[in-house]
């Protein structure tokens, strides 16, 4: 079975040979000397953002959540894909290269 880390590369490298680009979108949380907690990653406070996000070859707005096996999306990864859609950007879950590139092209 493919990686969540392979199958990662392999959408980044076919995207791009399709005119789209996309970034991984690293995300989460840490405490600083201080204390205080810093967040990063593009999307929801408490989590959610898609593992890949980027514009799609006609600059729409593009968010891909990478799940292998038996991994399901998150309450709050979903969310986050419903508001990525409705605001007219592109955004699904992908399990193959080619299910991406069909959410990139919808």
């Amino acid at each position: 079975m493919v990686t969540t880390a392979e199958l990662t590369e392999e959408i980044l490298l076919e995207a791009s040979e399709c005119g789209h680009r996309l970034f991984r979108n690293n995300s989460g949380k840490f405490q600083d000397k201080r204390g205080q907690w810093i967040t990063f990653g593009v999307g929801p406070k408490n989590g959610g953002g898609s593992d890949l996000i980027g514009w799609c070859s006609d600059g729409k707005f593009a968010a891909i959540e990478i799940k292998v096996g038996y991994d399901k999306p998150t309450a709050a990864q979903l969310m986050w894909i419903s508001w990525v859609n409705s605001g007219g950007g592109r955004a699904g879950v992908a399990r193959s290269v080619q299910e991406a590139l069909d959410i990139l092209k919808k």
